[in-house]
């Protein structure tokens, strides 16, 4: 493997012209800008890379970026999962440099969607360029599915993959990126909990009206905070009835990866400029609440005035942006019948509620083959013990691909603590970009030679 290493350290500047090339199109899916542009580059990219690659629609969303390659050996294949829509740039002012130019400044890459998820997706086609140029050819099958939806929820992918299960089977996934840890050890991660993301509203007159009138005038500001404070209390327990009910315990091996896990809380603490964090949690018990407790969030929160200076009035609308993070076994319809149920019962079934999107959690089982093969070629690349996630405190579509498919999927990556993502002056060092790619490599290199 180290002459696949080397081509790849001595053809960065390849992977850093996709890189070029990818983020300056803004695929901004909730936006829906630059989409189609980007999906016909990415396809290009790969058809360049001798795939047979295809634009796939999706009923709802936009379109996957399909690919597929044969290698050396035909008999496995590893499904590589990514998207090539990212997140708004705002706020602008914040950054350092343009957030659709890529930036090199200190070694360190700079623009939306540099690490989620361009980032990814110019480390995997660096390992393919390398087998392709010194062994003619890569050593096992490949197949991408890239997707233009994952920031918004990735509408639509679970009858997207139902339809075309034959198209999409494999052998493993590798998903969409992670990265290292704050002392550079690389992270694998196995799951990822579901979602389910609402808006509430609360209407009161029929326009804005004189704020002199909220002697007699409902306040629908007021009756969505009465709501929502129904939905916890002050010690961060959810209060709808039955929330909790479903929730799976975790076994003694997800357990006992999170309790070998090193501890970070500090780090991040400074990094958000904190003194400490909810309940006064820290070491393995911040570690197991942050990675498998449910979530109750509100977003955002709108109503009346917010400009500049004064205006006094009583508003006629106030909505919230709220969401709920799952874990195995809850069920995001579920959970929608059982906070309207809640708010029927508190008195507030005047309160519209709307679902804008909903993924379900899965998991790959720490003791699957393909975990084992993936920590293998981390220690082999970055020389040092890898760190198993059970799953990611956040959200992906890996459902279908778990439980329909029926894939092993660990997440690897280009990223590190101080990428950004998501914020201003999102980066990611050059020095994880070419690991990343090398992490592949060997993981793709062992898995064509795994013995069944």
């Amino acid at each position: 493997m180290e002459d696949i290493f080397r081509h790849i350290e001595q053809h960065q500047q390849e992977a850093i012209d996709d890189l070029i090339r990818l983020c300056r199109l803004p695929s901004v899916s909730a936006e829906g800008r630059a989409i189609e542009e980007t999906a016909e580059l990415v396809s290009e990219m790969l058809r360049s890379l001798g795939f047979r690659s295809q634009i796939l629609p999706k009923a709802d969303g936009h379109p996957v970026v399909y690919g597929e390659l044969a290698g050396a050996s035909t008999e496995k294949t590893i499904l590589f999962y990514n998207h090539y829509d990212v997140q708004p740039a705002e706020p602008l002012d914040l950054w350092s440099s343009s957030p659709f130019e890529l930036a090199l400044r200190d070694d360190k890459l700079y623009a939306r969607g540099v690490c989620d998820n361009k980032g990814n997706i110019a480390a995997r086609l660096a390992a393919i360029r390398a087998f392709q140029s010194l062994r003619g050819q890569v050593p096992l099958s490949l197949k991408f599915c890239i997707e233009g939806d994952e920031e918004i929820g990735s509408p639509g992918i679970e009858p997207f993959v139902e339809e075309r299960r034959e198209l999409l089977a494999a052998d493993a996934c590798l998903w969409e990126g992670g990265g290292v840890n704050w002392q550079g050890q690389p992270q694998i991660t196995l799951g990822a909990k579901g979602l389910l993301y609402l808006e509430m509203e609360a209407r009161g007159a029929n326009r804005d009206a004189h704020s002199s009138y909220a002697t007699v005038l409902p306040n629908p500001a007021w009756r969505l905070i009465w709501a929502l404070a129904t939905l916890k209390d002050p010690h961060e327990n959810i209060l709808i009835d039955g929330f909790y009910k479903r929730v799976r315990a975790n076994n003694s091996q997800e357990k006992a990866a999170v309790k070998a896990m090193p501890a970070e809380e500090a780090h991040r603490a400074r990094s958000l400029g904190l003194d400490g964090f909810l309940k006064g949690v820290s070491g393995l018990d911040y570690r197991l609440r942050h990675l498998f407790e449910p979530t109750c969030n509100i977003d955002g929160l709108n109503s009346g005035y917010q400009g500049p200076g004064t205006k006094t009035v009583l508003p006629a609308r106030a909505t919230a942006k709220l969401e709920f993070r799952l874990v195995p076994n809850q069920e995001p319809e579920e959970v929608l019948d059982k906070l309207r149920r809640h708010l029927h019962q508190k008195g507030y079934s005047d309160v519209e509620v709307r679902c804008l999107s909903a993924e379900r959690p899965a998991r790959t089982p720490i003791d699957h083959p393909f975990v084992g093969l993936v920590c293998e070629a981390a220690r082999q690349v970055y020389s040092q013990e890898p760190i198993i996630i059970p799953s990611m405190a956040g959200t992906g579509p890996l459902h279908p691909f778990v439980e329909t498919l029926g894939l092993p999927t660990a997440d690897i990556g280009v990223g590190y603590p101080e990428s950004c993502m998501h914020a201003p002056d999102e980066n990611i060092r050059l020095a994880d970009l070419l690991r990343s790619a090398k992490h592949i490599a060997a993981v793709l290199e062992r898995f064509a030679t795994q013995q069944p």
